[in-house]
């Protein structure tokens, strides 16, 4: 691509942009709540402790039911997940972090939306990724208005 003065200047709006997101009260929260995690001896525990169970769990997966471990492990896995999920410093970090995605996400729909409504934006989430438009072979006899 050759540079124009038009495409520096879309680069440096871009830059401007990323700016306004990282000083944004919705990225100060989350680098807050990501220190406040990290600082938790708690919470760093219980994660240290869900990495060591993931591994034998993926290997309790491998065999299924048939596994001699399988109840145990999977009971153990549910109530470490909860106990993760109620901790308070990593409830807080995961809700910031879906806030910053949410607002990452706008930011790149607005984009793309103002070049083109069929220009594909991530999401991160499958449903709406899905939803935008098809690129065909969906299976849907070009009910959902793909080609």
């Amino acid at each position: 691509m050759i540079a124009t003065n038009e495409s520096v200047e879309v680069l440096e709006q871009v830059d401007h942009v990323g700016t306004m997101i990282v000083q944004s009260e919705c990225a100060h929260a989350y680098h807050y709540a990501r220190k406040t995690l990290a600082e938790d001896n708690e919470a760093q525990s219980l994660i240290r402790e869900f990495g060591e169970l993931k591994v034998i769990y993926e290997e309790v997966q491998r065999f299924g039911h048939y596994h001699p471990d399988y109840k145990k492990v999977m009971g153990e896995m549910r109530d470490l997940k909860r106990a993760l999920d109620t901790q308070t410093s990593i409830a807080r970090y995961k809700k910031c972090e879906d806030e910053l995605q949410q607002l990452l996400t706008d930011v790149a729909q607005a984009f793309g939306g103002a070049v083109s409504d069929h220009i594909k934006i991530p999401t991160g989430n499958p449903f709406f990724d899905n939803m935008s438009s098809c690129s065909g072979g969906c299976g849907s006899g070009g009910s959902c208005g793909c080609s």
